[in-house]
């Protein structure tokens, strides 16, 4: 008989309906009733295309005796940690505070008010893996709860009041933030951490760490350190061609547990895929690689085909697994592919795709070309590109990943800036339309009074939105209103940003996760570190800086500046665990902005899609009689198109001329440099 989770809208959540455990979903209803049995909670957070939280599941969860232990010591709490990331925020960190590493499925005990006294990740059903069985854990915490409750009061309090802590601590008066001089000794620190062979920073697991990474490539150019964008684009190089990449379909998985790229965990998450689209349109438009501009395509392709949704918003990712196995959907044997492919044809994707009869995971292949050693000619490529579509379909018959369709507004606003800029560099106008079609479905069905909702799916919502769904829908909204020029975007982000102010910014500085009229958790919880996803407060000195330059208001640039300066002491505790931060504040201290003016302004379009101006502003406006007094660009006008250069606040003369324009861009692209030796 289904449990309390059948009616859930979350695609993870309703995967444990059928589960024997008597599972309550996060609310009040929950921590009311194990408040009145006074019974400790056991709560576990994971999510839909998450391969481990899928063997928790069927090693206990879906075992009757485990259940049944579940049931009779403990109230159970299943949490969706991308439904719910302010609630996944808070026990993640306790974890941490237990001087456990973070992952998921999060395993909590908490006591009967929320308050965490232990934890953990996955714990296996027998004892394995230098870890007890779960029945053992949870008998253990059961009598520990019941025969040592100061032991739990204590551990409670302890953790609470650490949480408190880190939540309520300020930078103000102390360190202070970090100078650009700083900036350009830690992109040259993390340059020294990455593998010079297989890019990514050193050892194994790989993950794209896009915030490093965007940082690597924007203090790259902005100091003229070629050892840092170097480093990027080989970092690009060999994801795009490692085993992380789908070959067949397009788009990219989580993570690669090997040092290579080469075998990933196969889920595909809609934030990874929008974060590399961003940073491989950057590389492209420096290098025009080819293999970037295919990768971009083929992404896309594989977002339009299979994560856009009725209405234009897109789902949230594709799980791992299929018939209870890890990548068995994206694996190969040799033998499949001689069976599918002639003869010579097969002899060549074999060659070139890493096939051999003994595989290169488990006895199977994931393809890859990380080992390619000679250049394709043209009919090669045209034969391979046939070869891969015959793959394709037969993958294609068999048992598909599920698919998580809940759409959340932070990811999709990552989505959408990608869809700009990729759409603006190589000129294709279905990728802008899939952006506005994107946006204008957040911007409305996930709109109640006005404020964002997090997540939806099936015309449910309910989840008020986090400060992380502001902040990248505000960027989403400035990117459109630069590829456009369209006001009424710029008119969303300032409304936005109003919103952002009034119910999320905390006295001691930097935004909230939740807003001041959200549902009370043990903490409200503020930060600036980098996670899987560009941290709130990290884009937010970013988004203040554009509203700044776009409106000359000064409020937008003092919000911008008390943020770094409410977070410094963070960053200057642990500078690489915050590129984030450091990114926003190479914006914030030189400001940079491009405005094309008069009648033609595509005739600037070749030199400007040919350089990577990952920093700069850009505006394309017949006229300047809607810039506000006291704006740089204020007057400036010119009958036929004019190129404007504006460096902390200071416009240059009007630019006519594309080799003139081309020479002026890369100086003040790399303007710090001069300013970091000062």
């Amino acid at each position: 008989m289904p449990n309390r989770l059948a009616d859930a809208t979350s695609p993870y959540l309703q995967q444990h309906a059928d589960n024997p455990v008597d599972w309550w979903t996060w609310g009040p209803e929950a921590l009311a009733h194990a408040r009145k049995t006074n019974t400790p909670i056991l709560l576990s957070v994971g999510y839909a295309a998450c391969h481990w939280c899928h063997v928790m599941a069927h090693e206990s969860f879906e075992d009757e005796a485990t259940a049944a232990l579940m049931n009779q010591l403990f109230v159970n709490i299943k949490v969706d940690r991308e439904e719910r990331p302010d609630v996944d925020a808070i026990y993640m960190a306790a974890l941490h505070t237990l001087g456990e590493q973070g992952g998921w499925p999060l395993t909590m005990f908490l006591t009967p008010d929320g308050r965490p006294f232990f934890g953990g990740t996955y714990f296996p059903d027998k004892e394995r893996y230098g870890r007890p069985s779960f029945q053992r854990v949870l008998q253990e915490i059961a009598r520990i709860f019941v025969e040592e409750p100061q032991k739990v009061s204590t551990n409670a309090e302890l953790i609470t009041s650490q949480l408190g802590r880190a939540s309520e601590r300020t930078g103000e008066g102390d360190a202070a933030p970090i100078s650009i001089a700083a900036l350009q000794q830690l992109a040259s620190r993390i340059v020294d951490h990455i593998d010079a062979e297989h890019g990514g920073l050193q050892g194994a697991p790989k993950f794209p760490q896009f915030s490093l990474m965007w940082f690597l490539w924007r203090a790259g150019i902005a100091f003229d350190q070629p050892d840092a964008t170097d480093a990027v684009l080989l970092t690009l190089e060999r994801i795009c061609n490692g085993g992380i990449f789908d070959h067949l379909g397009g788009g990219f998985a989580r993570y690669a547990v090997d040092e290579r790229w080469l075998v990933p965990h196969f889920e595909k998450m809609l934030y990874d895929n929008a974060q590399l689209v961003i940073l491989l349109t950057e590389a492209w438009r420096e290098r025009q690689d080819s293999l970037f501009a295919m990768r971009i395509a083929e992404t896309l392709d594989w977002l339009a085909r299979e994560m856009t949704l009725e209405g234009g918003g897109f789902a949230s990712s594709l799980d791992a697994d299929t018939e209870g196995e890890e990548g068995l959907f994206y694996v190969w044997s040799e033998e499949e592919i001689r069976d599918l492919l002639p003869a010579r044809d097969a002899d060549l994707f074999c060659e070139i795709y890493d096939v051999t009869p003994d595989g290169n995971w488990e006895g199977k292949t994931i393809l890859n070309r990380l080992s390619e050693t000679r250049p394709l000619n043209a009919d090669e490529k045209a034969q391979l590109a046939q070869m891969r579509e015959t793959l394709w379909k037969r993958r294609n018959s068999r048992t598909q990943p599920a698919i998580d369709d809940k759409i959340l507004a932070d990811w999709n606003g990552l989505m959408i800036v990608a869809l700009c800029r990729a759409a603006q560099s190589f000129n294709r106008a279905d990728w802008m339309k899939m952006a506005r079609r994107a946006f204008d479905f957040v911007s409305t069905e996930m709109v109640v009074e006005e404020r964002l909702e997090h997540a939806w799916r099936g015309h449910r919502s309910g989840i008020p939105g986090m400060a992380s769904d502001y902040a990248n829908m505000i960027w989403a909204a400035l990117e459109l209103h630069q590829a456009s020029g369209a006001s009424s975007y710029l008119d969303k982000a300032e409304a936005w940003q109003k919103t952002l102010d009034v119910h999320y910014w905390l006295e001691n500085g930097g935004y909230a996760i939740t807003a001041d009229d959200a549902e009370a958790l043990i903490v409200r919880t503020r930060a600036a570190h980098d996670d899987a996803v560009p941290n709130a407060n990290a884009v937010m000195i970013s988004n203040l800086s554009m509203l700044f330059q776009l409106t000359g208001t000064s409020a937008y640039r003092d919000r911008a500046e008390a943020i770094a300066a409410s977070f410094a002491n963070d960053v200057a505790r642990n500078q690489i665990g915050h590129t984030g931060m450091a990114t926003g504040l190479l914006e914030l201290q030189n400001p940079q902005l491009l405005a094309i003016v008069g009648n033609d302004p595509s005739r600037f379009d070749s030199v400007v899609d040919a350089l990577s101006l990952p920093g700069m502003l850009t505006l394309r406006m017949a006229d300047t009689t809607q810039v506000p007094d006291g704006h740089p660009l204020a007057g400036k006008n010119s009958e036929n198109a004019a190129a404007f250069v504006c460096t902390g606040g200071q416009c240059s003369l009007p630019i006519t001329e594309s080799d003139t324009l081309e020479d002026v861009l890369r100086g003040a692209r790399a303007g710090l440099a001069e300013l970091a030796a000062h």
